[in-house]
C-alpha cells in the first residue's frame, strides 16, 4: 500500500499551516533533518514537520550556531517537503542576517515550495537556546522590521511567518515576552513562538494567561516534557513542536545496535529490534517507482 495519497506522477500540495490553524485543533509537529525523517513524522500521524536547525546542524556534526548557510538549511527543508504531504515548518534561526537577508530567505523558501518559516529574535550569529551562554536579543523595533519585510515580500497568501521570542531563554520576564510577541503580531507575524528552558510549564502558563490570542501560540516543550498536549491546547496553545526527540532517539538507538553487533560478532541479537529491509522499501515508495519503470 502506498504511503502517500498521490502517485509519483501527481502533484501533491499539502495543506498550509494557515489552514491547519483555521481548523481550530492542536497542530502537532515533530523535528526532522532529512527526507526520510520527514516521511517518518508524517507516517506517525503528525500534522507538520519541523525542519530543525539543531537537527540539520547535528547531522553534519556541527553545533547549532549559525555555521551552516541558508542554502544548506533550504536544501534540507525542500527535500523534506518533497518527501511528505504535510507542511514543513522551516527553522530559519535569525533569518540569516539583516532585513535584506530575511527578504531573500522568504523569496527563496516560498519559491521552493516551503510555506512556513520560524524566525527568532536573537542577534546573528545565534547559539542553540539550551547552551549555557549569552542569548542576546535584538531590539524590538529591529525584529519587527524583519517581520514586516518578511510579510511584504511573500507572493502567496499561504506563506506563514512564525515570530519566535527568546526573551525567556535570555532571562527576561514573562511580561517582556508578552510585550515582544504583541509587537511582533502587530508587525504582521502569523503566529508567535514563546520558547522556554524552564523545567516547568509555569512560565508558558503565565504567558498564556496574559495573551489576548490575536494570533496562535506555538511552544517547544523540550525541557518540560510532562505537559500533556491536550492540556496545553486547552490552556491556549495552538501548536506544539517536539523539536529534537527524533534525532535523540536515532542517536541512542543506532549506538546501541552498533555496539551490540560489535560485541556479539553478528547482527542476530538486533534483527528483531530494527526495521526490515521491506520497511525501508516502503518508505522509498519502491513499488511506485517500479511501476514507473514498467
Amino acid at each position: 500500500m502506498s504511503l502517500h495519497t498521490t502517485s509519483l506522477t501527481e502533484a501533491a500540495s499539502p495543506r498550509s499551516l494557515h489552514a491547519l490553524f483555521a481548523e481550530g485543533g492542536l497542530v502537532r509537529a515533530a523535528g526532522a533533518h532529512s527526507a526520510l525523517g520527514a516521511s517518518l513524522v508524517e507516517n506517525a500521524g503528525f500534522d507538520a514537520v519541523w525542519a530543525s536547525s539543531f537537527e540539520i546542524s547535528a547531522a553534519r556534526c556541527l553545533p547549532d550556531a549559525s555555521l551552516l548557510t541558508m542554502t544548506d538549511y533550504l536544501q534540507a527543508a525542500v527535500q523534506m517537503q518533497e518527501a511528505c504531504g504535510i507542511p514543513v515548518v522551516a527553522d530559519v534561526d535569525t533569518g540569516f542576517g539583516g532585513t535584506m537577508n530575511v527578504a531573500h530567505m522568504v523569496r527563496e523558501y516560498e519559491r521552493e515550495g516551503v510555506t512556513a518559516v520560524c524566525i527568532e529574535d536573537k542577534v546573528f550569529p545565534k547559539m542553540n537556546s539550551f547552551v549555557s551562554t549569552d542569548h542576546t536579543l535584538v531590539d524590538v523595533e529591529t525584529f519587527c522590521r524583519k517581520i514586516e519585510v518578511a510579510k511584504s515580500v511573500q507572493q502567496g497568501a499561504d506563506f506563514h511567518v512564525i515570530a519566535r521570542t527568546e526573551a525567556l531563554i535570555d532571562g527576561h520576564s514573562v511580561d517582556e515576552a508578552l510585550h515582544r510577541c504583541e509587537r511582533y503580531a502587530e508587525a504582521g507575524a502569523d503566529s508567535v513562538l514563546v520558547h522556554s528552558k524552564s523545567k516547568s510549564n509555569e512560565p508558558i502558563l503565565e504567558f498564556l494567561a496574559g495573551w489576548d490570542r490575536r494570533v496562535p501560540v506555538v511552544i517547544v516543550p523540550t525541557t518540560y516534557p510532562n505537559w500533556d498536549a491536550g492540556d496545553a491546547h486547552r490552556a491556549g496553545v495552538s501548536m506544539i513542536i517536539y523539536a529534537n526527540q527524533s534525532l535523540r532517539a536515532t542517536v541512542r538507538s543506532v549506538r546501541e545496535v552498533l555496539e551490540t553487533i560489535r560485541r556479539h560478532g553478528n547482527s542476530a541479537p538486533v534483527e528483531d529490534k530494527i526495521a526490515s529491509v521491506s520497511e525501508i522499501f516502503a518508505l522509498q515508495r519502491l513499488d511506485e517507482w517500479l511501476e514507473v519503470e514498467e
